[in-house]
């Protein structure tokens, strides 16, 4: 398995509106129909980012960029993640990660050990919808439930996001999740956008009317709510 597979050299979106470099890891352990970077999740790509130019490139951005984000595929797979992220922490950058939640130890360790400043995890959707959405059998959805806990006690700055899916997702599910992330900083409901790059190219979004229905009804429990790409 490659390491990093892809950097984005200037991004100002993926960090919370901070001038940020997002680096992409390969390989996830989910298969969600709407994912719409499959070779990374299938570990497809073969060019390879050695880690040593990624430190050279961070190096003549000191003082220029604010963090870093890493994203996959699903990084928390990466065994040299938190040697990784030592590095990025030690030349002074803010760190971000992407993550689907399911390695909810490694989360906590990085967390603990003051690595990682931002979490995204992803909500794939209500709990009951695991399996169908992540396009796997036999999720264990304690492991998406201690994420979410780890993440509402510690402190960090972190966010919740649901990509939707007209084929996935109902009013039903919105309620579970609206239960799941009860008092939870931040939520982003975001649209899903067809690609070359999706496992089902066959997918639908859900149009804004209703969507601003979900959102009415997570706001009952979740004080921020927020749509992106509507």
């Amino acid at each position: 398995m490659n390491e990093f597979v892809g950097l984005e050299k200037l991004s100002l979106v993926d960090f919370d509106g901070k001038m940020a470099c997002t680096i992409f890891v390969e390989k996830c352990n989910f298969r969600c129909p709407f994912c719409h970077n499959k070779d990374l999740a299938l570990a497809n790509n073969t060019s390879e980012i050695p880690f040593s130019e990624i430190v050279d490139f961070l190096k003549r951005r000191i003082n220029k960029l604010e963090g870093v984000c890493i994203t996959g595929g699903e990084p928390t797979l990466l065994n040299t993640l938190e040697d990784k992220i030592r590095i990025i922490k030690e030349m002074g950058f803010l760190v971000k990660l992407d993550t689907n939640g399911y390695k909810p130890d490694v989360l906590k360790k990085l967390i603990d050990l003051k690595l990682i400043d931002y979490v995204a995890m992803d909500i794939k959707n209500s709990l009951e919808k695991y399996n169908l959405t992540t396009g796997c059998n036999n999720i264990d959805t304690s492991k998406i439930i201690e994420s979410i806990n780890i993440l509402k006690t510690s402190g960090i700055d972190y966010e919740f996001r649901t990509t939707l899916v007209d084929e996935f997702h109902n009013k039903n599910d919105i309620i579970e999740i609206a239960n799941l992330l009860k008092g939870a900083k931040k939520y982003y409901l975001q649209k899903y956008v067809s690609s070359e790059g999706c496992f089902n190219k066959n997918l639908h979004s859900i149009n804004k009317e209703k969507v601003e229905e979900f959102k009415k009804i997570l706001r009952e429990t979740i004080d921020y709510v927020e749509l992106r790409g509507y």
